[in-house]
This record gives structure tokens, C-alpha cells and sequence, in this order.
């Protein structure tokens, strides 16, 4: 596999802006990303990224931050959950500012708190969108660019295709706009930038990494699955979230049961039981991520029918470029 310093860099709007070699973000993934991960992605040139909520505490993320820095100078990304269910949400904020995080990347809820304060200390904001309503809103807001969150993505995916969602978004705003949802190999990568897309931002490839802090079973299932086996539950957050289909998922249903969709209805109740589901669901993935358990909880996106093996992540992402140049000479002139 080809070093980093052998292979061309490949110029957008992105890279420039973060001064990176490649377009390409590791998704901040629960319960995968850490500081080993997330270093090795900006080392091989691209940015590696990881939730704040990985940590159990805000003093041990802005450990970990610190961890991350010590092992690269490259840029790097922190996303924030930026609803109510997120008690931690202040805390980390602060310590993503104090840190001066190159990039901020926001999840469920209004970013307008983040962009503020990330604006302050000259870092910069992107923020997860799945229409263009909210797209427009966080433009609005200050955002510096979005994550096009597309059919196909692991965690809480979006509903249109990326071959639509990525040249719409594109036509009506005037920030940076990452394409994601499916991507695993270079060849997609061209074709979303091709669409319009600055960077594209990559996760289910990345769980089947050899740094990926989660457990072999979780590796041996994204390699061992096909699109088809990706199905999209109410169970972890309330809200749309791909998972692998295994016999614990089946077992226990893809949808919120009666009581539960009751109490989602009113106002008075809502929030409670976002907040109730987030933390039950957030439990399970943690339980099945990390120890061999029946209960298999495992998030991940259609892309794993495009993963057959698993590698270090500076590999994956030499390939991804090796791959993308290799398509781009494909390309008839």
C-alpha cells in the first residue's frame, strides 16, 4: 500500500480549508472512534473524527483530545449531540473551544450555540442535514459547511438518495457541502465529487479497522454483511437509525411499542422519552460494541456490502485515494 507522501493530493474546497491532503472525514462513530482511530485517519492525510460522548466524563474527553494531539499535529474533529437529551452538551462545548477542535461537527438540534463559540476561537462548524430546510437554517445560522446525511448512512440516516441529496443541497446553498451514506470505496468518492461534493465522510469502513475499539464480532459482521441486511430501528434513539439486522434486532422489533408512540405525541412528554430511549439505546449498542453478547445491537450503513476485509486505517484511507485515481482515469474525456 502506497505512504501518504507518495500519493497526490486531491484538492477541494475542504481540503482547503482544513489543510488536509484528502477529502475524507472518519464519521465520529459511537463507541469506535477513539484516540488511536481518529489520529491514524489525520496522520495518513484525511480527518479523523470522534464523539465527545465516547468518554464517560468531560474531563476524560478533554483527555482525550489532548491524547489525539499528542499523536498528530493534523486536524482533527469533534461531533457534539446538540439536543436537550445531551446533559454534557455545555461542558464539552467549552472544552472543544478551550482545545480549539479545527472542527465541530453538530448532531440533533440547533447548532446556533456551537457555531458561536467555535466562531470565537477560529474553528469551524459543520453540521449534519438530511433536507434542505435545515440546510438553509445552519447557513443561515453561520454553519461553515454541512454533512449531506443520505440514504444508505449508518447511525441516524436520511431518507434521499445521495445522487439527489448532494447536487440539491449543492444548488441551493453557498457553503461546503460532504457527501455521506454508503461510501466505502474511492470510486464513490469520485462520483460524490463529482455531484458537487467538497469532502466525503466515511464510517461503517472505518469499524473494520484494526484500530476500531470495538469487538471482533463487530469487525466480522460489517465484513460478513450485505446492503440487505441493513434495516432502519425506532428502538435506540426514537429516532430512524440503521443497524445490522441480527436475530436479537428481529427479536425484538423495529418500532417504538404503543405506550411509547402515545407519549411521543404530546409536547408534555416528548422529551422525556427521547431522552429515556437515547439512554436505553444508547446502553445497548455500548454492551454489544464492546463484549461478545447475544443481545447485538451493531450500527452500521449499506456500505458493508463494499468491505470484504479489515485493515489499518491509514490503509483504508490510502486505498480510498488509490481507488479515487484510478476511477477519475475511467472517466471518459
Amino acid at each position: 500500500m502506497s505512504d501518504s507522501k507518495n500519493l497526490k493530493p486531491i484538492h477541494t474546497s475542504f481540503t482547503q480549508l482544513f489543510g488536509c491532503d484528502f477529502p475524507i472525514i472518519a464519521g465520529p462513530m459511537f463507541l469506535v472512534s477513539d484516540e488511536n482511530l481518529v489520529s491514524a485517519v489525520s496522520e495518513a492525510g484525511g480527518l479523523g473524527g470522534m464523539p465527545s460522548l465516547n468518554w464517560r466524563t468531560t474531563e476524560q474527553f478533554r483527555d482525550a483530545v489532548r491524547k489525539v494531539k499528542s499523536k498528530t499535529s493534523k486536524p482533527f474533529g469533534v461531533n457534539l449531540i446538540v439536543n436537550q437529551a445531551n446533559t454534557r452538551q455545555a461542558a464539552d462545548l467549552a472544552v472543544c473551544a478551550e482545545e480549539r477542535i479545527p472542527l465541530v461537527i453538530t448532531s440533533l438540534g440547533s447548532p446556533k450555540e456551537t457555531i458561536r463559540r467555535m466562531h470565537e476561537v477560529g474553528c469551524k462548524v459543520f453540521c449534519d442535514v438530511t433536507n434542505l430546510d435545515y440546510a438553509k437554517k445552519v447557513e443561515d445560522l453561520g454553519a461553515d459547511g454541512v454533512i449531506a446525511v443520505s440514504q444508505g448512512a449508518g447511525g441516524h440516516a436520511g431518507p434521499i438518495s445521495p445522487l439527489v441529496l448532494v447536487p440539491y443541497l449543492k444548488r441551493h446553498l453557498k457553503i461546503p457541502v460532504v457527501a455521506a451514506g454508503g461510501i466505502a470505496t474511492g470510486e464513490q468518492i469520485a462520483a460524490a465529487i463529482i455531484l458537487g461534493a467538497a469532502a466525503v465522510q466515511i464510517g461503517t469502513r472505518f469499524i473494520a479497522c484494526q484500530e476500531a475499539k470495538v469487538d471482533a464480532s463487530y469487525k466480522k459482521a460489517i465484513v460478513d454483511s450485505d446492503p440487505e441486511d441493513i434495516v432502519m430501528t425506532l428502538k435506540i434513539s426514537g429516532t430512524p437509525a440503521a443497524v445490522i439486522n441480527t436475530p436479537y434486532i428481529q427479536k425484538v422489533g423495529l418500532d417504538l411499542n404503543p405506550v411509547e408512540k402515545l407519549l411521543y405525541k404530546f409536547p408534555q412528554t416528548k422529551k422525556y422519552m427521547k431522552m429515556a430511549r437515547y439512554y436505553l439505546g444508547s446502553k445497548a449498542l455500548e454492551k454489544a460494541a464492546g463484549t461478545t453478547t447475544w443481545k447485538e445491537v451493531w450500527s452500521a450503513g449499506q456500505g458493508v456490502g463494499l468491505i470484504d476485509e479489515i485493515l489499518p486505517a491509514s490503509e483504508i484511507v490510502h486505498k480510498l485515494v488509490e481507488e479515487y485515481y484510478e476511477a477519475a482515469r475511467r472517466l471518459p474525456v
